[in-house]
């Protein structure tokens, strides 16, 4: 009998563990390159994460599941990190190189109904969506014929094609409409998606939306804040309530065009980073400032030497943007408005094979890829760990069901800036500045697979030579 019993348990090990090993197509992974992904994940956390030395200690041999290991490293503070089996498209999407439909969305339940929907935060030019004639406020009850749901919604961002039911306001609620069909692009989205120059009671003012901070894109932040130069505007507006983020150098750029002459030409701190011991004592022995702190960069051809600004914010606004508000408020009067922000106060960098190993040994695996948190920021008054986001100082609610356009005076929160710099009303707003009816809740909002993602701090090593294992100490 008990052999019987120790047959039965071998047999349920035996079972259970080739379930563990086939992945969510019911396919069975290569065991060896299982292995050499676990080994890069392992030598690449132990050396360079910030958490390095609170990592529980698992042995990755016994590791069927590359990305489940790979979370289970994780310190418990820790959100943000990633781990991808497609490193190019990942990549692609900083660069602002997206296979998308091209809108931006906000995820919802109406709290009367339970009935999922999602409505247009705003649509790129050009884009299928914007193709299609689909403008911010508009409001998507059905995909593909069936109902949102908590597992189907973000169909509506990373799918090839898509057929969605538009809904329509009416008296007695909202009711489907028009069905309309798209395909996805692979787009370069320029984030410089909006500026305008607004006069109002004799103030001239200058409104700048940015999507996503993309280095490659500085030029769009120059000509346009040139533009406002040129028009000798000193109010500047910019929104950011639904930026999640992007690089650090783009971070600097704008700051650095934005921010009094001064501080600009004298090169001051902007943010100083602390990366884990090992990291924090080699740049500062090695005396390599650049990995300690970033400066303003007094190189950048337009400088609008402001002492004030006002941005808006939102829970979308992530990483950069936030490095923004806090980085510019030691030098400047910044003012926002809107809603909290996300809370993002780390920075990661993207990690492959081929960073750690020879071309031969990196091959087999070169489609992964990490996006691990390496250092925390903190301005030059040292605020850091604003896990909570930062609270606007002029609260104003973003009434997406009441939509007007970007840069349009009846947007609230535009409206809200305007009346703070002229300290004049402006009355055609204050009507969609509430709350509106039917009640509902954003659960979700983004634009891509990747959205999370985007809420990286991303940074630049000059030289990765120093993150192969054992390269620190």
């Amino acid at each position: 009998m008990r052999k019987s019993r120790i047959v039965l348990l071998l047999l349920a090990v035996v079972f259970a563990g080739s379930f563990i090993a086939c992945d969510k197509n019911g396919e069975v992974p290569d065991p060896d390159l299982t292995q050499k992904v676990n080994k890069f994940i392992n030598e690449a956390m132990t050396d360079i994460y910030l958490w390095y030395d609170k990592m529980p200690n698992i042995d990755y041999s016994y590791e069927t599941d590359s990305k489940a290991y790979f979370k289970k490293l994780l310190y418990k503070d820790d959100k943000w990190s990633y781990i991808t089996d497609d490193v190019q498209a990942l990549e692609n999407s900083f660069q602002g190189i997206e296979k998308s439909y091209g809108w931006s969305l906000a995820f919802g339940v109406f709290s009367n109904t339970g009935t999922y929907f999602a409505i247009v935060e705003y649509v790129y030019p050009n884009t299928p969506a914007a193709t299609a004639g689909i403008k911010r406020g508009d409001i998507i009850m059905l995909i593909n014929g069936g109902d949102i749901t908590d597992e189907n919604y973000t169909d509506l961002l990373d799918g090839e094609n898509l057929t969605f039911t538009l809904g329509e306001r009416t008296e007695s609620g909202i009711a489907p409409a028009e069905s309309v069909n798209l395909t996805a692009l692979e787009l370069n989205l320029n984030p410089v998606m909006k500026t305008s120059v607004v006069e109002y009671e004799g103030t001239k003012i200058g409104y700048l939306f940015y999507a996503q901070y993309i280095a490659k894109y500085n030029n769009a932040i120059d000509s346009a804040l040139q533009n406002f130069v040129n028009q000798g505007i000193n109010d500047i507006v910019l929104d950011l309530r639904y930026n999640p983020g992007g690089t650090i150098t783009a971070a600097q750029h704008l700051c650095s065009v934005l921010a009094p002459s001064s501080n600009v030409n004298n090169e001051d701190v902007l943010v100083t980073y602390q990366w884990n011991d090992k990291y924090q004592d080699y740049w500062t022995s090695s005396q390599i400032m650049n990995q300690i702190e970033v400066d303003f960069d007094k190189t950048v051809p337009v400088k609008m030497n402001l002492d004030h600004i006002h941005i808006l914010t939102g829970s979308g606004t992530a990483s950069a943007s936030e490095l923004t508000i806090t980085g510019l408020r030691p030098y400047m009067a910044v003012t926002t408005l809107g809603d909290t922000t996300y809370g993002k106060y780390t920075a990661s960098i993207t990690l492959k094979p081929e960073d750690f190993y020879s071309d031969s040994d990196a091959a087999e695996i070169d489609n992964w890829g990490l996006q691990p948190i390496v250092l925390r920021y903190a301005n030059a008054y040292g605020v850091t760990d604003f896990k909570d986001g930062f609270a606007p100082d002029i609260e104003v609610f973003d009434d997406l069901f009441n939509a007007y356009p970007l840069g349009d005076l009846n947007d609230p929160l535009f409206a809200a800036a305007v009346e703070d710099i002229t300290g004049t009303p402006v009355v055609s707003a204050m009507k969609s500045a509430h709350k509106p009816h039917p009640d509902y809740r954003i659960f979700d909002r983004g634009f891509s697979r990747f959205d999370a993602n985007k809420r990286e701090l991303l940074i630049d090593l000059p030289n990765k030579e120093y993150i192969k294992p054992g390269g620190i100490k």
